[in-house]
């Protein structure tokens, strides 16, 4: 019989697995057009995502995907690119410039597919002039570090580039624009995801600058020029250069948690989703899932409660980790060490913040492991920390490069007493 942490890993891998490009894309793609094809991808998953084009429609006319570091596949047709994640770096100003070319070169009767997962925000970066590349990384990181949800980030990055909001989608008319995507967003908001380079956004400089005053972040002086001009603003709904870009997600949180309810019901667990897209500060919502679980009690098969969605941290400390695992520690807390009781939280990129860990796992007695071993949890969480705790006890959870990315998913797994 598998142990309650293996249970939990099979779980989690096997939704992972239901997401993969190489299952959701080929379904979404239609007939090959005719004309000219090239593509465009960015993102964690964005090769995968190229390669189950390339097995499907064979090669196209040219292109280039750009992923993170260490993400990539070989691709037959489609030049690769690896760039920094989530700061941008010259790799990924290369990669922008190389795909702004692009889609200006495009004409009637050329079909651009644009491939986008989490990441391609910070990965396809084209800073709008006069925007340095490093103002575009002082104001990434400032927000990272704020505990800024995505989808400020996101509007923060449209409305400093040239690429996103609209304006990739823009640049290529008059020819045909489809997008495929992975959505790594609550609500699966298009404009967010990879900060939408080919739809339109609704959204306001006046909006970016606003995000940027609440979490307190420096604003460099051509970033105040680029935000208080008119003209460039992004694009906006009901502009005729989007009518020929069409839009769709091909795989989501919700599609996680319901592939992880298929893999526990195989196992013979009963399920209760919590949420698809809960967001909000990790340790809040650890103590939280916390006190629900310790009030549930089972009769007959274990239960396995799952959330998906992606929490966030303020970074005060010096520590590693990532907002799963400090997720972890305040489920721990809120425990105390339940003996019916063990959970895994992890990203489905395998990066549970900047390290290459997608997360981590908790049972009964991991806080009383934890102070044998010297550690105090607590401390750890207010230093963010989470990595050494986790690294410590050897519960960590690492699964290399996905390739996917659909967010977080939260398992905790409660079993009959008895």
């Amino acid at each position: 019989m598998q142990s309650p942490p293996e249970i939990l890993k099979q779980v989690f891998l096997s939704a992972v697995d239901a997401c993969h490009p190489r299952r959701v894309v080929p379904p979404a793609l239609p007939p090959r057009p005719c004309g000219r094809v090239f593509v465009i991808g960015a993102g964690k998953a964005a090769a995968a995502m190229a390669a189950a084009v390339e097995e499907t429609w064979g090669d196209t006319d040219g292109g280039l995907v750009v992923t993170r570091y260490g993400h990539g596949l070989p691709l037959r047709s489609l030049r690769l690119i690896e760039a920094r994640h989530p700061v941008p770096d010259e790799a990924g100003i290369e990669a922008g410039l190389a795909a702004l070319d692009l889609a200006g070169s495009l004409g009637k009767g050329d079909t651009l597919l644009v491939l986008l997962s989490g990441g391609g925000s910070a990965l396809l970066a084209a800073p709008l002039p006069p925007l340095t590349l490093a103002d575009k990384q002082a104001v990434t990181r400032g927000l990272v570090l704020s505990g800024a949800g995505i989808g400020e980030i996101n509007c923060v990055r449209r409305h400093l580039s040239a690429l996103k909001g609209g304006r990739l989608a823009a640049r290529a008319h008059p020819a045909r624009v489809l997008t495929l995507a992975l959505s790594d967003v609550a609500g699966d908001d298009a404009c967010a995801i990879a900060s939408g380079p080919t739809v339109a956004d609704p959204s306001t400089q006046r909006d970016a600058e606003h995000i940027l005053l609440r979490h307190g972040i420096e604003m460099p002086n051509a970033v105040r020029q680029v935000l208080a001009d008119p003209r460039l603003e992004t694009i906006k709904p009901g502009d005729n250069r989007l009518a020929s870009a069409d839009f769709m997600i091909v795989a989501r949180g919700a599609d996680l948690v319901a592939a992880a309810c298929d893999a526990a019901q195989a196992l013979g667990l009963n399920t209760m989703v919590l949420g698809v897209s809960v967001e909000g500060d990790a340790r809040q919502v650890g103590l939280a899932h916390g006190e629900i679980a310790r009030h549930m009690e089972p009769s007959g098969a274990p239960l396995l409660l799952l959330s998906g969605g992606e929490l966030t941290v303020k970074v005060a400390g010096g520590g590693a980790g990532g907002p799963n695992r400090e997720y972890l520690i305040a489920l721990a807390q809120a425990l105390q060490g339940h003996r019916h009781i063990w959970a895994l939280a992890a990203d489905t990129d395998g990066i549970d913040g900047s390290d290459a860990v997608a997360g981590g796992w908790i049972g009964p007695n991991t806080l009383d492991r934890a102070r044998a071993a010297g550690l105090d949890p607590r401390h750890l969480a207010n230093r963010n920390d989470s990595a050494c705790l986790f690294s410590s006890l050897g519960q960590e959870i690492v699964t290399g490069p996905t390739r996917v990315n659909v967010n977080d998913l939260r398992a905790i797994l409660i079993l009959p007493p008895g």
